[in-house]
C-alpha cells in the first residue's frame, strides 16, 4: 500500500508538470473523519461555476480500488465517502496524501486535487509477544547486552513510538541503539552482577510510549531466569545481510544463510536461530532453519504489494546468551501485469465537419509493474483517421487526425491497444465505437444527365408520363429529396400548365391533353432539392416529345367539291391508253405513317375504263376510249391514310367522254338540275351556262380556223378555264410528304401537248377564303406567268364547269 501511495505521488507531480492540467488545489484533513464530512469547496477554490460542474458531468477519480472522496455537484464540495485510516493507506510514510483528478467534458478539462491525510494518535505501541523470557548465567559480566523485542506503533511522527522504560532497574537498564536506516533497537544491559543463589528469577516490566496527546503506551513482561556459568555469547559473522527475491518465486525458495559462532563448548556453544516476531507477520512469509540458519520463502512475494522486506534474526546459545543481525530482502519485479485501460470520458458521436485534432475520448492506463515493465505505449491497430497522444505517463487522449466524411464511413470501431515495455511485452485492448453525424454537404444527383420522355397525343389530363429519380449521399433529412418544376414558358404559357411534378416521387404528370399538330415537343427543367439547412439542389433538363396519333382524316384539296355546280373532266374519245384524266390531291396533317396516303377507285360507271394511281392519285385511262363509251362517267375515289385504324376521305369526280362541248352540255344539264336546291337557282344557272356555251363555241370556231391542220393531227379538244377555285385555308404545319401551305392554282391549255399545266403561284394569306367561278374557254397558247414567287407545277387536264 505504501508503494502504491508513492506511485500516485509521483503521478501527481507529473500531472502538475503536464500542460493538460488546467488547475490544482490542495487540502489537509485528519484521518478517521466521519462519512459525509466536507473536505473543501472545490468549485470555489478552482473558480468554477456550479452549472459548469453539471454540464461538464464533473467526476472525481483516484485510480485506487476504494474511492474515499466524492464530489457533490449540487454544492460543488468534496465529501468523505469512506472513512480514511491513514495507517492502512500509507503505513509508515510520513507524508500521506490522496491524489485525485477531476475531469470535465464539453470541453474536456482535467484538474488535480491533493488531499493530505494527517495522522492522529489512534494507535498504541504494541509488542509482538505478550512476554519475553531470558536465561542468564550468573557469571554474566556487567555490561552484558540482551536484545529486546521492539514495540510497533502504526502512527508516525510525534504520534509514533518515542521512548521505552524498564522497571525495576536494580540489575538492568535500557539502552536504545540507532541504526543507519533510522530504526532503533532496544537492549537490556546488565549493570549489577547476578547471583542465582540470592535470586533465581526476575520479572521486569518494559513499557513503550508514543509522543501523542494523550500519551499511549504498551507493556510486556520480561522473565529472567538466572543460570549457571555461560560466559560467551554467540556472534554473527556480519550484522547486515542482503538478498534478492524474484516476485512470484516458488514457495520453499532458499534466499540466504546466516551464521553465528559461540566460543563456548558443549551445550553452551550450541547456537540456534530464531526470527524475531513482528507486527507485519513476516514470519508467515519467511522462515529460518533454527539449526542451519537458512532463510526460506514460505509464501509468495508480490512486488506490486511490497518491494522490500527487513528480517531480524537472533542467534542463541543454551546459556541464554544471544546476538542479532538484520537481513534486507529486495523483491525484483517481473512483467506479470497487463496494462489496465479505464475510459475516463468518450463522445459516442462526432460531426463529420469536426476540425482535425478534436478530442474524442480520454482514458487512463495503469500498469503496476516497475521501470520498463510499467511503461506503457498506446496505439490504434486499425487504419482509421485517429491518433493517440499522451497528456501524462498514464492519461491518454484520442482525437481526429484528418477530416471525416460520413458518406465514406458512417461509423468507426476503434481498437486501442496498450502495451508495456517488458520482455515479453504484455498488452490490453479496448474497442471504442464512434458514430459520425451527418452534415448537408452533398447535393442530390439525378440518375441521368438529361431525360427524354414520350407521350401520345390526345392523352388524358393527369396521365403519369414517366418518373425521374435523384439520390443524395447524405443521411436522414439531409438526404430527403423533393422535386420542383422550374418556371419557364412554352408557346407563351407557363410550363406548369403543361406538366406537373410530384414533389415526393418525381413522377411527371400531364396537366392537359396534348395535340401533336400544335405542339410536337418542348423542354423544361426540374430541380431536385434536399431537406438540409441550407438546402442543396441540382437541375436536369427534360425533353417531352408528343407522339402522333391518327386523329385526322385525309382532306382532299383537288378536285374541289362544290355543292351547286357540276365540275366535269373532259376526255376526248381519241384518248389513248394512259391518258391523264385528272389528279386527286389530298393531305393529312398527321405525321409519319399516319400521313402516308393511298388512293383507290371505289366506284366507277365503267371500271374497265379508268384506274387511279395508288400512290400519286392520278386517274388515267386503262384502255382506248371508244364511241360506245357513255359520255357521262362518274368516279368515286377513296383516299386512306396508313394509321391504325386508318381514316379516309371520299371524292366524287365527273368525267365527260366527248369530242364536242354541246354534247357535254346536254349530258350534264340534267345532272346539274338534279343537284340544284331550287328552281330559281336552276334558271339562272342555265342562263349562265348558255352564255358560257356560246362563248365557248365561238372560241372553238376561231381556234379551229387558225389551227385546223394541227387540230386534225392532234384531235384534241381543249378545255379552258379562266381560274381554278381558290384552295381553302389549311393549317400551315403539315407532316412528311404533304403540302405545307395553301396555294392558288392556275390552269392553262396548250396546243402542243396532250397534257394541261397547272401552275401553283403565290399563296394567299391565311385569312383569305373565297372562290372564283370558272368559265369554260379554250386557250390555244400557253400563258406565260412571270411571277417571282412561283413555287411549283402540277400537271392537270382541262375541266369544264357546267
Amino acid at each position: 500500500m505504501a508503494d502504491a501511495v508513492m506511485w500516485h505521488t509521483v503521478l501527481f507531480f507529473i500531472l502538475l508538470s503536464s500542460r493538460f492540467v488546467l488547475g490544482q488545489v490542495s487540502y489537509s484533513i485528519p484521518e478517521e473523519m466521519a462519512k459525509g464530512s466536507m473536505v473543501g469547496n472545490i468549485a470555489q477554490d478552482l473558480g468554477l461555476d456550479l452549472k459548469r460542474l453539471k454540464s461538464g458531468k464533473a467526476r472525481v477519480f483516484s485510480g485506487d480500488t476504494t474511492e474515499y472522496i466524492e464530489l457533490n455537484k449540487e454544492r460543488g464540495v468534496l465529501l468523505i465517502k469512506e472513512k480514511i485510516d491513514r495507517e492502512s493507506l500509507c503505513a509508515k510514510i510520513t507524508h500521506c496524501a490522496l491524489h485525485l483528478q477531476m475531469i470535465l467534458e464539453n470541453p474536456m478539462e482535467l484538474y488535480t486535487i491533493a488531499v493530505e491525510i494527517k495522522d492522529i494518535n489512534d494507535n498504541v505501541p504494541v509488542f509482538p509477544t505478550e512476554e519475553i523470557r531470558f536465561e542468564i548465567s550468573e557469571s554474566a559480566m556487567t555490561g552484558a547486552r540482551f536484545m529486546l523485542e521492539r514495540a510497533m506503533d502504526a502512527d508516525v511522527g510525534t504520534n509514533g513510538l518515542q521512548s521505552y522504560s524498564l522497571k525495576p532497574t536494580d540489575h538492568f537498564v535500557l539502552e536504545l541503539q540507532n541504526h543507519a536506516d533510522g530504526d532503533k533497537s532496544v537492549e537490556m544491559i546488565l549493570q549489577k552482577p547476578l547471583d542465582r543463589e540470592k535470586q533465581e528469577t526476575f520479572t521486569l516490566l518494559l513499557t513503550a510510549m508514543d509522543g501523542g496527546e494523550p500519551v499511549l503506551s504498551g507493556t510486556v513482561q520480561i522473565h529472567v531466569t538466572v543460570l549457571d556459568v555461560n560466559d560467551n555469547a554467540p556472534v554473527f559473522t556480519q550484522k547486515l545481510y542482503r538478498a534478492t527475491l524474484i516476485e512470484n518465486a516458488a514457495k520453499g525458495t532458499k534466499l540466504i544463510t546466516v551464521s553465528a559462532s559461540d566460543a563456548d563448548e558443549g551445550s553452551n556453544g550450541r547456537v540456534t536461530y530464531y526470527m524475531s516476531k513482528t507486527v507485519d507477520r513476516l514470519s508467515d512469509l519467511f522462515i529460518v532453519d533454527q539449526y542451519s540458519g537458512e532463510v526460506i520463502l514460505n509464501g509468495q512475494a508480490d512486488f506490486e504489494k511490497r518491494n522490500q522486506y527487513q528480517l531480524e534474526i537472533q542467534a542463541k546459545d543454551n546459556g541464554g546468551l544471544s546476538d542479532s543481525c538484520k537481513i534486507i530482502i529486495d523483491v525484483l519485479d517481473i512483467n506479470d501485469n497487463k496494462p489496465s485501460i479505464t475510459i475516463l470520458s468518450m463522445s459516442s458521436s462526432i460531426s463529420e465537419e469536426s476540425a482535425s485534432g478534436t478530442i474524442i475520448a480520454m482514458f487512463k492506463v495503469n500498469d503496476p509493474d516497475s521501470d520498463a515493465n510499467g511503461k506503457v505505449q498506446c496505439i490504434i491497430t486499425d487504419n482509421v483517421p485517429f491518433i493517440i497522444t499522451s497528456q501524462s505517463n498514464y492519461v491518454f487522449s484520442l482525437h481526429t487526425d484528418n477530416k471525416l466524411d460520413r458518406e465514406r464511413e458512417a461509423e468507426y470501431n476503434i481498437t486501442v491497444t496498450c502495451s508495456d515495455e517488458g520482455v515479453p511485452s504484455l498488452s490490453s485492448s479496448t474497442s471504442l465505437r464512434l458514430h459520425i453525424s451527418d452534415v448537408n454537404d452533398n447535393a442530390p444527383v439525378f440518375e441521368r444527365n438529361n431525360y427524354e420522355a414520350y407521350v401520345v397525343e390526345n392523352n388524358t389530363p393527369g396521365l403519369s408520363i414517366f418518373t425521374m429519380k435523384a439520390s443524395d449521399a447524405d443521411y436522414n433529412q439531409n438526404a430527403r429529396v423533393s422535386y420542383i418544376l422550374e418556371e419557364s414558358n412554352v408557346n407563351g404559357l407557363p410550363v406548369s400548365s403543361y406538366v406537373s411534378v410530384s414533389a415526393d416521387s418525381g413522377i411527371i404528370n400531364a396537366v392537359r391533353s396534348f395535340d401533336y399538330e400544335q405542339l410536337k415537343d418542348f423542354h423544361f427543367h426540374v430541380r431536385a432539392q434536399d431537406g438540409g439547412s441550407p438546402p442543396l439542389s441540382s437541375n436536369v433538363t427534360v425533353k417531352l416529345t408528343v407522339q402522333d396519333q391518327n386523329d385526322n382524316a385525309p382532306q382532299v384539296l383537288y378536285p374541289v367539291q362544290t355543292g351547286g355546280s357540276v365540275v366535269a373532266e373532259i376526255v376526248p374519245r381519241s384518248a389513248d391508253v394512259g391518258y391523264l384524266v385528272t389528279k386527286v390531291v389530298a393531305v393529312d396533317v398527321d405525321s409519319g405513317q399516319n400521313a402516308w396516303l393511298s388512293y383507290k377507285l371505289q366506284k366507277a360507271t365503267d371500271r374497265a375504263l379508268f384506274e387511279v394511281g395508288a400512290q400519286n392519285g392520278e386517274i388515267r385511262t386503262v384502255r382506248q376510249v371508244t364511241d360506245k363509251d357513255a359520255v357521262k362517267q362518274k368516279l368515286t375515289v377513296v383516299v386512306e391514310d396508313n394509321g391504325q385504324p386508318s381514316r379516309s376521305a371520299v371524292v366524287n369526280i365527273n368525267v365527260a367522254v366527248a369530242d364536242t362541248f354541246p354534247e357535254v352540255l346536254s349530258e350534264f344539264t340534267d345532272l346539274a338540275r338534279d343537284n340544284n336546291y331550287n328552281d330559281n337557282l336552276t334558271f339562272y344557272l342555265i342562263l349562265a351556262l348558255s352564255a358560257v356555251s356560246v362563248l365557248f363555241i365561238v372560241s372553238i370556231i376561231a381556234i379551229t380556223s387558225v389551227k385546223i391542220h394541227r387540230w386534225r393531227q392532234n384531235r384534241l379538244f381543249y378545255k379552258s378555264a379562266a381560274n381554278l377555285p381558290v384552295i381553302p385555308y389549311y393549317p400551315p404545319s403539315y407532316a412528311d410528304g404533304t403540302l405545307q401551305h395553301m396555294y392558288n392554282y392556275e390552269m392553262c391549255g396548250t396546243t402542243d401537248s396532250r397534257m394541261s399545266d397547272v401552275k401553283i403561284v403565290r399563296p394567299y394569306s391565311q385569312n383569305t377564303l373565297g372562290s372564283v367561278s370558272l368559265m369554260g374557254t379554250v386557250q390555244r397558247e400557253k400563258r406565260e406567268v412571270e411571277d417571282t414567287d412561283l413555287l411549283s407545277e402540277v400537271r392537270l387536264p382541262c375541266k369544264v364547269l357546267v
